[in-house]
């Protein structure tokens, strides 16, 4: 198991559980318990795996709960480190399992196909993209596809009250990082619960795949949503609790930093573009990452030009990018006279 830190009281009837992924360079996720009049309710749930459940159960009962006293979980977002956990819970107890309707919608998605249909729709992605047949190869050969957590029993919409009576507890739906992500507000003791939309020292990940889907702008929900967020009353006193990482304050000066991040990488493709048409995968493997493009395994440069093409839909959207070429190989090309965005 990955060393994790330890079970935290934040005060306020709030508990830090962190509970291992295993095998992950992120360690845990960041599980939180907020204590209500009626039983606690949990913010995310874990990894589905054994030692996660175990950390999961154990930081419960640190907290003088049990598992079986959780009203409920709310989800920030349907990735598996969050959400993973939720059958094994709903087992466990009669918690009600809530999250953002657009994220449930995601979760029935995955649910309605196999893996095998999964694994082929990403392998043509890689096609799609420009990657190499030794890269779509590899994929197939070993695909990193992860199932579907449980469907949750709620929806809550942007600015839902959650039920954790004695407590405010409210959802602010902030796009992006998945369709559907919450971050939620205790205001009742000035905390924020950022999920993955807003983290200390790393900039989430925001992707955009397939490419013949090009509805839809997610960066550019990504950014909206980081700007909303930077200007919440008393966003400066707010005690930010992430899902990875540590707990920090700032948070306008970090949001506006995640958003300058990303105007860069848009310059910068933008002046990459000005050389000539590319492919996703020649765009994705000529930009600067933190792990040289050829030193980075296939998952990661998945995960790359699912972020390009992110920030290609935004280039589209703002007029300073337009898709060439065919469907099932499109090129990119930079649109002069765009000024950049601010």
């Amino acid at each position: 198991m990955n060393d994790v830190p330890p079970v935290e009281d934040l005060g306020n009837g709030v508990w830090s559980l962190p509970v291992p992924i295993p095998h992950s360079p992120l360690g845990a996720t960041l599980v939180y318990l907020v204590e209500g009049d009626r039983g606690p309710v949990l913010v995310d749930t874990g990894w589905n795996h054994d030692d996660s459940w175990d950390g999961l159960v154990q930081g419960v009962k640190q907290t003088g709960h049990a598992v079986e006293d959780i009203r409920g979980a709310v989800l920030t977002h349907f990735h598996p480190d969050h959400s993973g956990l939720t059958a094994r819970l709903r087992a466990s107890s009669d918690a009600w399992i809530a999250m953002h309707p657009a994220d449930i919608a995601v979760t029935e998605q995955l649910a309605a196909t196999g893996a095998r249909e999964r694994a082929d729709s990403v392998a043509e992605q890689f096609r799609a993209a420009g990657f190499p047949d030794e890269d779509v190869d590899a994929f197939l050969a070993d695909p990193h596809v992860i199932d579907p957590s449980a469907l949750p029993d709620l929806a809550l919409d942007d600015g839902a009250a959650v039920d954790l009576p004695g407590r405010d507890l409210r959802t602010l739906w902030t796009p992006g990082h998945t369709p559907g992500h919450l971050c939620l507000r205790l205001a009742d003791a000035d905390m924020l619960f950022t999920g993955d939309h807003v983290l200390p020292g790393i900039t989430p990940h925001v992707g955009h795949f397939p490419l013949d889907t090009p509805a839809g702008d997610p960066l550019g929900d990504f950014l909206t949503s980081q700007r909303t967020v930077g200007a919440l009353p008393g966003a400066d006193r707010l005690l930010c609790l992430p899902s990875h990482e540590r707990r920090f304050t700032g948070l306008p000066d970090r949001t506006a930093t995640i958003v300058a991040h990303h105007e860069e990488r848009l310059d910068a493709m933008t002046a990459l573009l000005d050389e000539g048409p590319a492919t996703l995968w020649e765009l994705t493997s000529r930009l600067r990452w933190k792990r040289p493009w050829q030193d980075m395994r296939l998952l990661a440069r998945h995960m790359a030009a699912a972020e390009t093409a992110a920030h290609l839909r935004t280039l589209e959207e703002r007029g300073r990018a337009a898709r060439h070429g065919t469907d099932d190989r499109p090129r990119w090309v930079a649109v002069t006279g765009q000024a950049s965005h601010t």
